[in-house]
């Protein structure tokens, strides 16, 4: 668990290939100068920042099918990503990956599911992701994470770390959708997992729904719970600097209270942030918004007058 854990291992992972917009790999960096490890370190944690993974580079790269660009690249530094993670939750330390493209969840999970695959997913996005390259309009493999983490899509793809599936379908929870591709829907639908859509969030507010969604990650004595954050889940006006924004989407307030509510459940055992874009963003934004909500995941909390 985040807060039950003293030690953070920070691990960036440059990963672009799995979209098209260039600067999404320079996430790492940004999260980094918008201070994410002075803020973790004020709250108490120690911090071990490993750097970044290697990754392949798109100008090098050959993009292979179309229907999956760029996957035997993506198959590779996953593997890299996931071997540091792995070695992370052995040491009973607290992985916190920064991307990169959504992929790269991908290698966090097998990271984690090499070590115990019955685990929660919590995919906060604006996308659900669960397409596989048959279903997918664009190809890229960013558009596909939770199906392979679920077990669907290409061999390589959902075998990374050796382990399939990596989390368990019905404990994943997808929050913030609001944009689905018609196949992606139907497969949606008819698997068992557990989404909410911005409508959802509208009717029923950001409180009901996460308690919902904590009863689902942890039934069953699940006690591995991962946390995968797209910068695209929160409204643009908040957060610019993502590659593929959607309006409509979670406010600055809404974003920080899932973080608090999570910090108070203290369920997770690992996570993630990824998708910022420091070219498409306005003076660093959107990773210095990262922060502050690393920040509130990791138990800062506004203190109350007389208290």
């Amino acid at each position: 668990m985040l807060i039950s854990k003293p030690t953070i291992e920070l691990i960036g992972a440059p990963q672009d290939l799995g979209q098209v917009h260039r600067g999404v790999d320079m996430g790492p960096s940004a999260v980094r100068v918008a201070g994410v490890i002075p803020r973790l370190e004020a709250l108490g944690f120690e911090v071990i920042d490993r750097g970044d993974i290697e990754c392949a580079s798109m100008t090098t790269s050959d993009e292979g099918d179309p229907s999956a660009r760029y996957l035997d690249h993506v198959v590779r530094d996953s593997e890299s990503l996931a071997a540091e993670v792995e070695s992370a939750v052995r040491a009973d330390h607290f992985p916190l990956v920064i991307g990169g493209d959504h992929s790269v969840a991908i290698g966090t999970m097998g990271g984690v599911a090499a070590v115990e695959p019955r685990q929660g997913l919590l995919w906060i996005d604006a996308h659900a992701d669960f397409n596989t390259p048959q279903t997918s309009p664009s190809g890229n493999i960013h558009g596909m994470p939770v199906a392979a983490i679920l077990g669907h899509g290409p061999e390589a793809l959902i075998n990374v770390a050796g382990v399939s599936p990596k989390a368990l379908e019905d404990h994943t929870v997808i929050i913030g959708l609001r944009s689905v591709d018609r196949e992606e829907a139907e497969r949606l639908r008819a698997s068992d997992i557990t989404h909410f859509t911005m409508h959802d969030i509208d009717l029923r507010g950001i409180a009901s729904i996460l308690e919902e969604t904590f009863s689902v990650l942890t039934a069953d004595g699940v006690d591995r719970v991962h946390l995968s954050f797209d910068a695209d889940a929160i409204d643009p006006r908040h957060a610019p600097g993502t590659g593929t924004p959607v309006v409509g989407g979670l406010t600055y307030r809404e974003s920080h209270l899932m973080m608090e509510l999570l910090a108070e459940a203290d369920i997770l055992t690992s996570a993630e942030f990824t998708e910022v874009n420091p070219i498409l963003d306005d003076q660093n934004q959107t990773a210095e918004l990262i922060v502050q909500l690393i920040g509130s995941l990791a138990g800062q909390r506004v203190v109350k007058p007389g208290t």
